[in-house]
């Protein structure tokens, strides 16, 4: 059995990657992979004997997950002839410094933040980080305003992801450095890894750009996990499997993200990850044998899309952002 062998670029895919239906589906699939990882990381925890204070095991179990991710796209990508090691020969440094940054320092704030915070008010700073995308687009690309309109829905986005995670007297107006400030720091250092990420694509291939940065990604994640003690146990054919659909997620979900990028305005994709924590709550609701037609998670889906139909309503007449 041979891989494909066409070397020739692709314009046809360029083409699919920035129609308005074809970047829906696309991003839509993303944010339910990442959904889905909400109920599954939470059943790693339990397969792999990881408890919920744990940080270096976490540390470790995400990455081997974003390792595995990233060497799974380059094999991928050799099989299918694309210059594999030319990248990280020409730009080794820059590829360093996006894994680091995406990967590596947005896990450590995030999972830091987590121990010192709830779940729930987690998950709705971590929605911040589409207002820092659509602010640091606005300084960044002439084509990428800020505008009224996407503030709106940025707004509706986050109204929704509040309301999937609404549960009485969760929140609370308390904030720390080492807890939601630590969220808060993760979601800004992805927005801005992403659109570092966006400006990478733009001379290497997209696919070999996202398994180069998840697997120095993760081998970083990896030192720290490792150096303070951290360990996963219980591999058995289940926990195996498990750990083999995160890393299988992350790499179709990261790779197709990072093409979206590359051929669309930042404000225009990532306005779609307000999906994230919504799936993600269904998802683990489902798995969980629990209800998912409750109210606040219909008004929740309501308000997103609405959310995201006030970004990228603007972005659909206009040309791909390069």
């Amino acid at each position: 059995m041979t891989c494909a062998v066409s070397t020739r670029p692709a314009p046809l895919a360029a083409g699919l990657f920035t129609q308005p239906r074809a970047v829906f589906l696309l991003a839509l699939l993303c944010c339910l992979l990442w959904g889905s990882a909400y109920p599954a990381i939470k059943s790693g925890y339990a397969l792999f004997h990881i408890a919920a204070g744990d940080l270096p095991s976490k540390f470790v179990f995400a990455g081997w997950r974003f390792l595995l991710a990233g060497v799974a796209l380059l094999a991928l990508a050799a099989c299918l002839r694309k210059d594999v090691l030319g990248p990280v020969r020409r730009d080794a440094g820059a590829l360093a410094a996006l894994g680091f940054a995406q990967t590596t320092v947005q896990y450590v704030f995030f999972y830091i933040g987590l121990a010192y915070t709830t779940g729930v008010k987690g998950s709705i700073l971590n929605a911040t980080g589409v207002f820092f995308s659509v602010l640091l687009a606005h300084f960044i690309y002439h084509n990428d305003r800020l505008t009224g309109r996407k503030l709106l829905g940025c707004v509706a986005g986050l109204a929704g992801v509040m309301a999937v995670n609404f549960k009485p007297g969760a929140l609370d107006f308390e904030f720390t450095l080492a807890g939601e400030g630590c969220i808060v720091i993760a979601a800004f250092v992805l927005s801005a890894a992403s659109i570092y990420g966006k400006r990478l694509s733009q001379r290497m291939d997209a696919m070999v750009m996202t398994g180069w940065q998840l697997a120095m990604g993760g081998a970083l994640l990896l030192l720290p996990g490792y150096g303070l003690g951290g360990g996963i146990s219980g591999f058995t054919p289940a926990s195996t499997a498990l750990l083999l659909y995160l890393a299988l997620l992350s790499s179709v979900a990261f790779a197709l993200w990072s093409l979206l990028l590359k051929h669309n305005r930042v404000s225009l994709v990532t306005a779609f990850t307000f999906l994230i924590p919504v799936f993600g709550a269904l998802l683990s609701a489902l798995f969980l044998d629990e209800s998912i037609l409750e109210w606040k998670n219909v008004l929740a889906l309501l308000l997103v899309c609405q959310g995201i139909r006030l970004v990228t309503r603007e972005e659909s007449a206009g040309k791909p952002s390069r």
